[in-house]
Formats: structure tokens, sequence, C-alpha cells
């Protein structure tokens, strides 16, 4: 028996007793292609592991070591057990919970597999709910899930226990394909069809009525029933039920359905309402021509996407308009800490964005100093994200301002909510075309009803109009930016 055959023993897979494979090899007869090897005890490993080995024995360290190919006879002592460093059959893994963000304690774990699923390693098995994001939780090694842990819906801590991986599990057989070829069977031959009776003699024709004949045999006379004649019952009539009480005739019954809200619904309705509770909101609205940025998107856009590979939008119009009001009133970028007002340096703005679990911030960091390019592609990156739902804890903390964009939805006009401990929020609508005077004549233009919601008890409201109107200028016409006017 060579060394690949004796690691490949079907009992070596199969049996282990207290952490030890036991004896299960007899003694063996000479091998004659080669000297045989007389194995001591065996360990199975690659990589690094080989190189250290091999190095000890380069030292004398140990005198005995040998590497063995998958061809070289061994012969195993029948008076010793086999031990082995290598991962034993039917060895249980239990996986916990991935690495939490530091903000983060608590999640809801969704299960995607069942036991008894084979998985391959990375393979995504569920994915824990937090009041931020979702965190898929992967599988680190390939084999069959036997046990969870954790019901689906229970809420996990950091380092917890999820469920359990046989290493030794194999995947399931592929069926198979519904285009392999089958053995032709003979087919039997087509019998003949049955020949066709013969035609029945024709009746034979009626006498022929002569007129004004008498007829020589009296008509048939029918025969007298021998039973007296019995009526037939008459059909069953089905009785009317009058419709129960409350219910109205050709109306479906109602019902209702209750479900548990998700972890992220519950934390935006709880920072929503802390929001209505603590700041002392006002909003004021502006409305804005797009007819200059329209024309410029238009005119730069093909040029655009050949230098910067990226599309040319509006929404980095209003971030980069956005960026240079705060950078001018930084009021609007300030906060409330208790009975202090932090004001801050930089500007990062959050980005709402519309998910099916709900509406995430995530955040562009020091828009001040991003060029249209920057901001597209970054907002590129962070709505990928929100749809494939990969978006990090780290990419929504922080934020000095927020812009919602209805209009992707219709929106004509609304009130955006503060997002704490934020200050402020722009809320941006639809374009639509409305009849505005320009030069005391009425025009057409593309017009954008936008609103300013913030907390008056930091930002009064010259300060607020003032701010808007900032917005205004930057978005109608760029060279204000570039002016830094």
């Amino acid at each position: 028996m060579t060394s690949g055959t004796f690691r490949s023993h079907r009992m070596l897979s199969s049996i282990k007793v207290a952490g030890r494979f036991p004896r299960i090899l007899p003694s063996f007869r000479h091998v004659q292609a080669h000297r045989p090897v007389q194995v001591a005890r065996s360990f199975s490993c690659s990589g690094l592991e080989i190189q250290g080995l091999l190095g000890r024995h380069a030292s004398q360290q140990f005198n005995r070591l040998r590497t063995l190919s998958k061809n070289t006879p061994c012969i195993w002592p029948s008076s010793r057990g086999l031990q082995t460093s290598s991962i034993y059959y039917d060895e249980i893994h239990t996986v916990q919970t991935p690495p939490f963000a530091e903000s983060v304690s608590e999640g809801d774990v969704r299960w995607e597999k069942a036991v008894g699923d084979y998985v391959k390693e990375d393979d995504v098995v569920g994915e824990i709910e937090t009041d931020k994001t979702s965190i898929p939780v992967p599988s680190p090694v390939s084999g069959v899930i036997v046990e969870f842990l954790a019901g689906d819906g229970d809420t996990v801590v950091a380092g917890q226990e999820l469920f359990r991986v046989q290493l030794s599990g194999e995947a399931p057989p592929k069926a198979a394909s519904p285009d392999t070829p089958k053995a032709d069977t003979p087919k039997e031959a087509p019998s003949a069809p049955p020949p066709p009776p013969p035609p029945s003699p024709p009746p034979p024709p009626p006498p022929t009525a002569v007129a004004g004949s008498i007829p020589t045999t009296p008509p048939p006379v029918p025969p007298m029933p021998t039973a007296p004649m019995t009526s037939k019952p008459a059909a069953s009539v089905t009785p009317i039920v009058a419709p129960a009480s409350g219910a109205m005739p050709g109306v479906s019954a109602r019902t209702e359905q209750r479900v548990k809200m998700s972890r992220m619904r519950q934390r935006i309705a709880q920072r929503l309402k802390e929001a209505q509770n603590t700041a002392a909101m006002l909003t004021t609205f502006n409305e804005i021509d797009m007819s200059n940025i329209i024309a410029m998107r238009k005119q730069h856009r093909e040029d655009f996407l050949k230098k910067h590979n990226i599309k040319l939008g509006f929404m980095s119009a209003f971030i980069k308009a956005s960026a240079h009001a705060l950078g001018t009133m930084p009021a609007v970028n300030a906060v409330i800490d208790d009975a202090e007002i932090v004001y801050r340096d930089y500007i990062d703005i959050s980005v709402a964005v519309a998910t099916p679990k709900g509406l995430v911030v995530p955040v562009l960091r020091d828009v001040g100093g991003l060029n249209y390019a920057d901001i597209e592609k970054a907002l590129n990156e962070i709505g990928e994200k929100a749809r494939t739902g990969s978006l990090a804890v780290e990419d929504m903390d922080g934020g000095t301002f927020t812009i919602s964009n209805g209009g992707v939805f219709g929106s004509m006009f609304g009130t955006p909510i503060i997002n704490p401990p934020q200050s402020a929020i722009l809320g941006m609508h639809a374009t639509a075309d409305r009849p505005v005077a320009i030069d005391g004549k009425v025009e057409i233009r593309p017009m954008m009803y936008v609103a300013l919601t913030y907390d008056h008890r930091l930002i009064d409201g010259r300060e607020a109009v003032t701010f808007l109107k900032k917005i205004k200028a930057a978005v109608e016409d760029p060279r204000v930016l570039l002016l830094d006017l």
C-alpha cells in the first residue's frame, strides 16, 4: 500500500476515537516495487507547514522526518495507532457572528439556508439586520449545515455562535440532465387499420301513395300499458338561506395581517420621532430655474463621459452648491450638543437613498474638495452599494447636512424632516415646465421647488433663507462657484 492509498483509506475517513484514529491496518507484505517506509506517525500538511518541518529536519532536530509522495510505499506497525494533524472526518466547525461596527451591538438574524444544505467556503448562509445596515453571514468553511444555534428572526450579539458545519459533508449529487440520451427502445409497428364494415343494405322504399286510393292495411294500434301510470317527482328545490348578519352579499371577507417591523424600520421610526421631539423644525421654500444647468449638461455630457467615464447628472450640481453654501453659512453646518454649539470645519453630506428595506443615508466625505466628476463617482459607488445591500455602517456614520431628492419619484412639493443630530436638510423635487415672468414677459421654464427644513433653535429664519438663496444662485448659474460669490 502506498501513502496515497493509505491516506485515502475509507476507514481513515470514517472512524475516530477520542481524537485519534485507531489502528486499522495490519502488517503488510513486502512491497516488491520499492523498499517500504515504516510509518511511526503521519501528519498531513502543506504550504508553510511543510517548509517549517523540512527546515527543522535540515537542522537535525528531526532526524527521522520524511516527506512521502502519494506513490511511496509505507508500512504501519500493528502495535501503534495513527495520529494525524489533518481535519478529522465528522469534525464540526462552529461559526460565530461576523465583526460588528463599534456603534452596533446587536441585530436580527435571517437565514437563507436550511439544515442539511451544503455550502462552499464564503457562501452566504444568512444576514444580520442591524438598525443601520445588513451584515452578510458567510460560511468560512465548506461542508453541510448540521445545526442553527439561533432561530430565524432571533436577536444576536457580537461574538455569538450562530451555526455548525460538518466539514466532511459532501455536495449532493447532481440530478441527471434531462437532455441525457436514453437507450433506443424498439417501437412497435403501427397495426393496420381494421377494414371498414360492409355497408348496410338500403331500406326498402316506402309505398307510393296514390291520390284517392284507400289503404288496405289499418294503422297499428299502440299497446295498452299493463301497469298503472305513476307521476314523476317534482325537481328538488334548494331553500334560500338568508346571509349571515354582518356579511354583505357579493363582498369577500376582509382580513388583517400583522407583520413584525424590521429592525431598520424600527430604527428609522425612532430617529424620526426623536427629531420631531427634539428639534424646533421649520421649513422655508424657494424655486430654481433649471434652464442653465440643463443646457450645461446637454452641451458637455458627451465630453464629460469620455474624459471621466461617468455620466453627468443634476445631483452633483446640488451637492456642489450645498457645499459652497455650507462653507459660507457655518451655522447650518453646526450642531447643538447639550448647552454648546459645535461648529465643524469639514463638510460631509448625507444623501438619502431609498432601498427595498428602507431609507439609508450614506455619507460623502469632505465634499468641499471634490469636483463634479469626484461627486458623480462617489454617488455611483454608494448607489451601487445601497442597491446590493453592501453598505457598511461606516458608510453612514457622521454627516453634517443631508440632501433628499423626492423628485425622482415625481414629488412636486414637500417638507423633509431633519436627520438627527444634524441641523438642516435640503429637499429636492420634480422639475416641471411652468410659466414664469422673465423681464416682464411670460415664459415657460423648467422649474423645481426646493425646501430647507432647519432647526430653529440654532438657525434663524434670515440665515435659512439666505442659505437657500445661495444654493439657488449656484445651481441657476454655475459660474458663481468659479467666482466664489
